[in-house]
């Protein structure tokens, strides 16, 4: 049997997050069907919703750390792949809706109906079937990276060039997805899903069962991401993240390895937004929104960049904090994120996951 990555086999940390992961994924499902309201133990399924959609947001999360951490690519658009991803999981969603919609009409979904839309557009054909839908969420996010990555990386566009052109690309998407014309249902999305895979979506059965699908996805793609840092495309993205002109001396084709790297991250971050939108029950173009992909960005920061457990941890500890502030201090819930941010950046540089390093490098000085 091939020996695991050394990297990934030493990333105690990680392999401790990924267990409690998989017990919380055993869990709380089972706590929220086996017992009822009035156990002390029982889980609410508003709760298993909520966790389950910071799931979605952790795996975005590592998506991001990916590029940023270990490639030093600072996306300051990777909702743009999240977004794509949950618009192709809710024009499936829409099509099962049939004619239980507001107008009835089996074909055509709501909004089409109110702008007076004759036929479904081309691009809507295949979304009845969840296997197309699937397949899109992945493909749809990968031709975006693949088309814009390679225009960039074959420029050379670098730095803080580059951000700003991500940043301009989810922009324009945002400002696209807002007109009515184009089909996605303009300002307001696509919602008011009914069932996925003929389970409906108001079940608690189906609810715990995203729950289990968020977390076995959330493990494959830390899984998946830390056998790629491990292997030796991983070990050449941190030499073009820390000498690109050298590793492009030396005869690695750094374009390329790029590309792939940039093409994986956003597809784990479309599928984040595939088990996002059913859990939520909307999908609209503020996903799009420059300061959503500002959020992710954050959260890596906060967690730890280049740890990917620490994007996790960032992840699920900023939106933990953004769900208690927005309840206990409507109107200073911005500066309570805005303090903690800043606060991590002055006294942990490395972000939590630096607590972390520095525990195992006192314990092996004392050892």
């Amino acid at each position: 049997m091939k020996a695991l990555p050394k990297t990934f086999a030493s990333d105690r940390a990680g392999t401790w997050l990924l267990g409690l992961l998989l017990v919380t994924g055993i869990l709380v499902p089972l706590l929220n069907l086996s017992t009822g309201e009035a156990h002390p133990l029982h889980v609410s399924t508003y709760t298993m919703t909520l966790l389950g959609k910071y799931l979605c947001y952790a795996l975005l999360a590592i998506s991001v750390d990916m590029i940023w951490g270990y490639l030093g690519i600072l996306s300051l658009g990777h909702g743009a792949f999240f977004a794509l991803g949950g618009y192709a999981m809710g024009m499936y969603l829409m099509r099962q809706i049939g004619s239980r919609g507001v107008y009835g009409n089996p074909l055509l979904p709501d909004f089409m109906v109110f702008l007076n839309w004759k036929a479904l557009p081309w691009f809507w054909h295949g979304f009845n079937w969840f296997g197309f839908a699937v397949l899109m969420v992945i493909l749809v996010p990968a031709a975006l990276a693949i088309v814009f990555g390679w225009l960039a990386f074959r420029s050379r566009v670098t730095g803080v060039y580059l951000s700003i052109m991500t940043q301009a690309l989810t922009y324009a998407l945002m400002l696209a997805f807002f007109r009515n014309e184009m089909g996605f249902g303009g300002n307001n999305g696509l919602t008011d899903f009914k069932d996925i895979l003929g389970f409906s979506l108001q079940s608690d059965a189906t609810r715990a069962g995203l729950f289990v699908a968020s977390t076995l996805a959330l493990a494959a793609g830390y899984i998946g991401c830390r056998w790629i840092v491990g292997s030796r495309l991983g070990r050449l993205s941190t030499a073009i993240r820390d000498q690109e002109d050298r590793a492009r001396f030396i005869g690695y084709r750094v374009e390329d390895a790029k590309l792939w790297i940039f093409t994986f991250s956003a597809i784990l971050a479309g599928i984040a937004g595939a088990l996002y939108v059913p859990q939520v029950g909307i999908i609209n173009p503020t996903e799009f929104a420059p300061l959503a992909s500002i959020e992710i960005v954050i959260w890596v920061a906060v967690g730890g960049r280049a740890t990917l457990y620490g994007a996790i941890i960032g992840a699920l500890l900023i939106n933990f904090a953004k769900s208690y502030l927005t309840a206990a201090f409507p109107d200073a819930w911005l500066f309570g994120l805005g303090a903690l941010f800043v606060l991590v950046t002055i006294f942990l540089p490395d972000g939590v996951a630096g607590l972390f390093k520095r525990g195992r490098f006192a314990g092996k000085e004392a050892r």
